[in-house]
């Protein structure tokens, strides 16, 4: 097991050592709810790779109304499930599940952001693009939060979108883009 940081009432949240798994490091976290924070208050979020639960769990602790993390390894499924209950995290609704599958259906309601931050090996971005751009996924101006290796190609955003902010640090490349 390893810990995670965040503002999650001063807690170190323990995540499981498995293969692909990384969580959003602490600078990126930190830049990305600095260009979110005049709209997280009270909006719905989607974390598609929810993995260690970093984004999600800090998107309800700055005020988000509702999270839903979706994650596909069952031991990691598991341990979001835990340190949910461990923070008494109600707003939080965890599916084990595979991400692609699940978009392909249809949401009740749409989300004003979403995270994807999936394994870099994985080349699941453009697949996750293709269902959130043609299924109701997203709310009016919903604003998507984007990460890849450093290395990996440009991120090609669907027709209609736009980069808000683009930034690199170390390894990694992240980014938000609105739909509109």
């Amino acid at each position: 097991m390893r810990l995670i940081g965040g503002r999650f009432g001063g807690r170190r949240l323990p995540i499981p050592d498995q293969p692909g798994l990384r969580p959003t490091g602490d600078r990126a976290r930190e830049t990305l709810f600095n260009w979110l924070q005049p709209i997280l208050s009270g909006s719905r979020c989607l974390d598609v790779f929810a993995g260690s639960g970093a984004l999600g769990f800090e998107a309800l602790s700055r005020g988000a109304a509702q999270v839903v993390m979706l994650e596909r390894n069952a031991l990691v499924a598991r341990q979001l499930r835990a340190n949910a209950r461990q923070l008494a995290a109600a707003a939080l609704d965890i599916q084990q599940t595979d991400s692609l599958r699940w978009l392909a259906t249809s949401p009740p309601r749409p989300f004003n952001i979403v995270f994807l931050d999936p394994p870099f090996a994985a080349d699941l971005l453009p697949a996750s693009l293709e269902q959130l751009s043609t299924r109701p996924w997203l709310a009016p101006e919903a604003r998507i939060y984007l990460e890849t290796a450093a290395q990996a190609p440009a991120i090609e955003l669907p027709s209609g979108w736009h980069w808000l902010r683009e930034k690199s640090a170390g390894q990694v490349r992240y980014g938000l883009a609105i739909a509109a």
